[in-house]
């Protein structure tokens, strides 16, 4: 859908991206069931909350489709018209509390799409967990929270990220790889379900312009293919 203001159309995406909180744990505990079945032990949020060296973002939704669905009624339910009429009113809804001093918009009935987990390190932040709920793949969510994370990476002075991944996980190697991952490494027999090894990624060097221009240009590209997304990463 498009918002169109003082004669300029932006797009907008129905989904954003906060910190996490503790009363998102619950969902986040269901999203990570639901994307990682076989991960054991499950990631404790409540202890990473308190946890200074530990950051999560949560991707949350307004999607009234989505919404709906997951609600019980037929994927139909909705229509496009209605949605974009209920998009543009929250929009709106949300631009004037923040005008008005009221702070953050977020409310009680939006639902949570997925999270990323990062580590901090002295020099190295390490990507842990992008997780996103099955109902909500294909949406742009997962790279948002990709996206997301870098950018707060940034503001934190760190100079590499580094992840593990599965070989056999494709969308997310390429994922990684489009932003300038590359594969520096392997932990044998590193994932305890079926013993898969672990492919290590590693960024070069994240202030210089050869990591920066690729990816503002990546981030424009999300942007524009999905719409503008509301962002707080602190």
């Amino acid at each position: 859908m498009s918002l169109t203001m003082e004669g300029t159309e932006t797009k907008v995406m129905p989904s954003g991206v906060r910190p996490l909180r503790a009363e998102d744990i619950h969902q986040c505990e269901r999203i990570e069931r639901d994307a990682f079945p076989s991960m054991f032990p499950p990631t404790s949020f409540r202890r990473e909350l308190s946890n200074s060296r530990v950051s999560y973002l949560i991707a949350w939704t307004r999607d009234e489709i989505a919404k709906a669905g997951l609600n019980g009624a037929p994927a139909g339910h909705a229509s496009n018209e209605i949605r974009n009429r209920a998009l543009v009113g929250r929009l709106f809804q949300n631009a004037r509390k923040m005008w008005n001093g009221q702070g953050s918009s977020l409310e009680k009935d939006e639902l949570i799409a997925g999270f990323v987990g990062t580590w901090y390190m002295v020099d190295e932040a390490h990507i842990v967990a992008v997780g996103v709920s099955r109902e909500f793949q294909g949406r742009g969510i997962g790279e948002l929270l990709f996206v997301a994370a870098i950018e707060q990476i940034v503001t934190r002075g760190v100079e590499v990220v580094t992840l593990e991944v599965r070989p056999s996980n494709g969308i997310a190697t390429n994922l990684y790889r489009k932003y300038g991952f590359k594969e520096r490494g392997v932990r044998k027999a590193y994932y305890a379900d079926d013993g898969e090894d672990a492919l290590i990624m590693t960024t070069d060097p994240i202030h210089g312009p050869s990591f920066q221009g690729p990816f503002r240009e990546l981030e424009q590209e999300h942007r524009h293919r999905w719409g503008h997304s509301e962002r707080v990463l602190s």
